[in-house]
């Protein structure tokens, strides 16, 4: 027997009160801590552990009668609990919203590829930006990175806002022409 199993209460051979679901109790609190610690080790995140703990339990007092005085409630307990973890897994594995080991895989190194393409480009157009005039840059910045209506800064300008979309095109069609060259030349 482990040195933690034998902190571990047990029935005694006699025969308790009623059904023995006065027993059940202290036996599943003072196992709880290790029992949830056993399923955490198999299922991935803490709701999961909430949710398979819910059922663990109601199996163990549903079951209880079937527990066999003179045994260690743990060891009862844990393969009570091996029994619906599986089945949590296989829940779960139904689930459209559960995706494969492989799935899960190939996402993560698409988005890792992926954002190592957008953050070249992020310094791609970053450079290219600096290769703009200064007037250009400032038209640039306004009209993307502030919060304001084409009529707003084709007034400040002093352009009229159908002069202001075509010199933006414009400067839009510099930018990604210089962004390609740069990928390219990466």
């Amino acid at each position: 027997m482990e040195e933690n199993e034998k902190d571990t209460p047990r029935i005694g051979n006699e025969e308790p009160s009623g059904d023995g679901r006065d027993l059940f109790i202290p036996l599943f609190m003072a196992s709880e801590r290790r029992l949830r610690a056993f399923v955490y080790g198999m299922v991935p995140s803490q709701q999961d552990v909430d949710e398979v703990m819910q059922e663990v339990s109601i199996v163990l007092w549903k079951k209880f009668d079937k527990f066999e005085p003179g045994t260690e409630f743990i060891r009862w307990a844990y393969a009570v609990a091996r029994f619906e973890v599986l089945a949590y897994r296989r829940k779960k594995a139904r689930d459209r919203l559960c995706f494969s080991e492989n799935l899960l895989e190939l996402l993560a190194n698409e988005y890792e590829e992926e954002r190592q393409v957008l953050e070249d480009e992020r310094h791609a157009l970053a450079a290219c930006l600096e290769r703009l005039p200064a007037s250009e840059r400032e038209l640039i910045l306004t009209a993307y990175g502030k919060d304001l209506r084409i009529n707003e800064i084709a007034e400040a300008s002093g352009l009229t806002a159908s002069s202001l979309y075509k010199r933006l095109n414009r400067l839009r069609k510099r930018l990604l022409d210089c962004v390609t060259m740069k990928m390219k030349t990466a």
